[in-house]
């Protein structure tokens, strides 16, 4: 599109980490991003990763990119009119990834390694080569569309070039360039190999393409022409091997549109028996949320992070200034944008409409946390096989309640993919994944200044809950993780009361009436409290809400509510502020020395539940 690639996030979910199959698969993914991130200059800066056993077969990888350009020089994927020189340029052409895309439609099973040259092989070193030659490509104006090669390679580019345009091409593919010998016209036709674009230029103008590419010493071969009449014809060694119309290639071009079965699913009516009031308070609280602080959902995620450069192209913000988001500095300027992947999929399991809404909510909560505005989204939506009905209902939902939270909070769906298909086979049945419908949003600082981080600051600053706390323990980790509890319902969640409390957050912030910021999610208000205290080692002393039982208000997941630290001559201020803004919240006590304090009991240490936090993955992973 013209734009510089400048951070990188990941969403990761994996099965049960303590099983060998799923070590080397965990170790294995980290890698691969890894070493390609950190070799193609990209810094990877923020991300998720969750563990749950319905992942177990089936993992799921979901990587997002951001990238900067200049207002009014993104170059289109259009093929322009006919009479245009067609290149194909980066990495030469291989069998690696023929029918890569009909692999990742398709049911996994015990004879799936068979199909490996199914997969990509990429290059990060090419890959970097083939960024800069495009971006100076760009530059010489002589480029009338450009497109990378994805799912179905030559044959996806060509024909949604050509069909944006409204035109044909005519395609001679004994002058790809190729990598093995005596490859078959169908096989360079439907190559995924990476680190490849397809370029339409100006007629006259093929030198200035050519001589870029010659420079980064990457193939470049014009392979053809676009044509009239909206046909792709493909010719291989002087014969005609393929004649189809762009348009009927192309997705949704002149298919039929059906609407699908949908049933309510069966295991709904488990989770309609869900009782809160059976699930027993712990006898000790203090035990229980040290069971749930092993949680590898809830530990440290740095035995993965470390392995990433965050800091390449020294724009990242965050890698030592902890935030709700990733907030990336834009050069040149004043500005940066906040990046998040969001997504918790018990809570869409439960409820697909109510779910999805809770993913963007979030998403957008870590933004307005990181002191930015929502601006945007992209997404990945993972689920199982469509044509069963009752996944079919988890998506049109899921879709549903992301199209209303989208609406809400004024962020476009800009982009995005679907994976379909993650399933597998058990006891005759067939299972699929959590439907996880995950959400990469987008946000803008206006002025890097604004940045909000979570830690707290100051031993004597008073923490404050914005937001309304519920007798609530509706899919929350203390429920699995504590409790066993497989089947309860989705977390409360009410979009206008997020809404608004987010428009109290982003004015609270942009008055410096707080010093800090940090989003009550995953773990509750405990977690949350541990994540603000824990970078600066400090501690705190706070009072639970009486109103409310004890395990729903340290442990449970109600959303719409943030944790906020505030300077003690600030106290009177920001109290009137939100008294003027009619927001709910609640003072909880406040930031002390290393100590941990809740209802005057003494929990011990940061530095020992930090400890615990730092380490639970890395033990899991080496042993």
């Amino acid at each position: 599109m013209g734009a510089r690639p400048i951070a990188a996030l990941n969403s990761l979910r994996f099965g049960s980490p303590d099983n060998p199959r799923m070590k080397r698969l965990i170790a294995g993914v980290v890698k691969g991003i890894g070493d390609y991130g950190n070799c193609f200059g990209v810094p990877t800066v923020g991300g998720e990763v969750y563990f749950m056993p319905c992942y177990n077969h089936d993992i799921l990888v979901n990587a997002m990119s951001a990238g900067i350009v200049k207002a009014g020089e993104t170059v289109s994927a259009t093929a322009g009119g006919p009479g245009n020189p067609v290149f194909i340029v980066g990495s030469s052409t291989g069998k690696d990834g023929i029918h890569g895309a009909t692999f990742a439609s398709a049911d996994l099973s015990a004879d799936s390694h068979e199909d490996l040259p199914a997969v990509q092989v990429g290059d990060p070193f090419q890959e970097k080569l083939l960024l800069e030659a495009s971006l100076e490509a760009i530059q010489t104006g002589a480029i009338v569309g450009m497109q990378d090669m994805g799912a179905a390679g030559i044959t996806c580019s060509t024909s949604e070039m050509s069909a944006k345009a409204g035109c044909g091409m005519r395609i001679d593919l004994s002058k790809v360039p190729t990598r093995q010998a005596n490859m078959k016209a169908w096989e360079i036709l439907l190559s995924e190999s990476q680190e490849r674009m397809l370029i339409v230029c100006e007629p006259g103008r093929e030198s200035e393409i050519l001589d870029v590419f010659d420079k980064w010493d990457l193939p470049c071969a014009e392979i053809g022409v676009t044509t009239e009449g909206g046909r792709l014809e493909y010719y291989y060694e002087g014969e005609l091997v393929a004649d189809v119309p762009a348009e009927t290639l192309v997705l949704g071009g002149s298919a039929p549109v059906y609407v699908r079965e949908q049933r309510e699913p069966a295991y709904f009516e488990k989770i309609r028996q869900f009782d809160p009031q059976q699930v027993p308070q712990p006898a000790d609280y203090k035990t229980a949320a040290q069971q749930l602080w092993h949680s590898p959902n809830l530990a440290s995620k740095n035995w993965i992070t470390r392995q990433y450069d965050s800091m390449v192209r020294t724009g990242t913000m965050t890698t030592n200034r902890p935030s709700d988001a990733a907030v990336v500095y834009v050069k040149g300027t004043r500005k940066a944008i906040a990046l998040t992947t969001d997504c918790n999929a018990a809570y869409v399991y439960a409820d697909p409409y109510r779910g999805a809404m809770i993913a963007v909510a979030e998403a957008a909560r870590n933004i307005v946390c990181a002191g930015g505005e929502p601006v945007a989204i992209t997404n990945c939506l993972n689920f199982g096989n469509p044509y069963n009905p009752e996944v079919y209902y988890q998506f049109a939902e899921a879709i549903r309640g992301m199209g209303e939270a989208c609406r809400k909070f004024e962020t476009p769906v800009t982009g995005g993919n679907v994976s379909f298909y993650n399933q597998y086979a058990h006891d005759g049945a067939v299972i699929p994944v959590y439907p996880t419908p995950t959400i990469g949003m987008l946000g803008l600082l206006d002025d890097y200044n604004q940045m909000m981080t979570l830690d707290f600051k100051n031993e004597g600053d008073t923490i404050y809950l914005i937001g309304t706390s519920r007798d609530d323990l509706g899919s929350s980790e203390y429920l699995r993780t504590v409790c066993g509890v497989e089947f309860s319902t989705c977390p409360h969640f009410d979009l206008d009361e997020e809404y608004n409390m987010q428009q109290v957050l982003k004015k609270a912030i942009g008055r410096k009436l707080v010093q800090s910021a940090h989003d009550i999610s995953d773990g509750g208000v405990f977690a949350a409290l541990l994540e603000s205290a824990m970078p600066g080692e400090r501690g705190f002393d706070i009072q639970s809400n009486k109103n409310i039982r004890k395990d729903a208000w340290l442990f449970g997941e109600a959303q719409s509510r943030v944790l906020v630290s505030v300077r003690t001559e600030q106290i009177a201020d920001f109290e009137r502020f939100l008294q003027s803004e009619n927001a709910s919240y609640e003072l909880l006590g406040t930031v002390t020395g290393p100590q941990l304090l809740i209802d005057g009991e003494n929990w011990g240490s940061t530095a020992e539940w930090k400890r615990v936090y730092s380490n639970v993955l890395e033990e899991i992973m080496k042993h």
